[in-house]
C-alpha cells in the first residue's frame, strides 16, 4: 500500500525511526520486527511474518533517543495492512494504535515533537 505524498490518508504524520528499533510482542515474549516509522496513531513495522488480518497485539517498542539510549512504551496495536518489502523475506505492516496509557501517550508525543 503505497500512497503518493499528496494523497496522505493518515490521521497523524509518521516520523521515521533513525535506528533499528526492535518491537516485542509482550504476550508471546517474542520479537515482531523493527520500527520503520511512528506517529501518535500508528506505526510501520518491518518484520519477517505477515500479521493476521485485523489482529491485535500488545507490544513494547523503544523510543530511540540521543547517544543510542532509548526508553520503551507499551501499546495495543491492530493490524491494518501488510505487503512484501523490497528485501526478500521481509514484510511491511501498518498498525493502528488502539490502546496506550496517558503516561506513554505523553512520552510518545514528546518523542514525536523532538524528531
Amino acid at each position: 500500500m503505497t500512497t503518493a505524498p499528496g494523497n496522505e490518508q493518515r490521521r497523524a504524520a509518521r516520523k521515521p525511526v533513525g535506528s533499528r528499533a526492535p518491537v516485542m510482542d509482550v504476550i508471546r515474549d517474542q520479537p515482531m520486527g523493527h520500527l520503520g516509522n511512528l506517529s501518535a496513531t500508528g506505526l510501520l513495522l518491518i518484520g519477517t511474518h505477515a500479521p493476521r488480518r485485523d489482529a491485535v497485539y500488545q507490544v513494547r517498542l523503544p523510543l530511540p533517543g540521543p547517544d543510542a539510549r532509548s526508553s520503551a512504551i507499551e501499546v495495543g496495536i491492530q493490524a491494518q495492512w501488510h505487503e512484501p518489502a523490497a528485501s526478500p523475506g521481509q514484510v511491511w505492516a501498518g498498525y493502528r494504535i488502539i490502546a496506550i496509557t496517558s503516561n506513554d501517550a505523553t512520552r510518545l508525543e514528546h518523542w514525536l515533537q523532538q524528531h
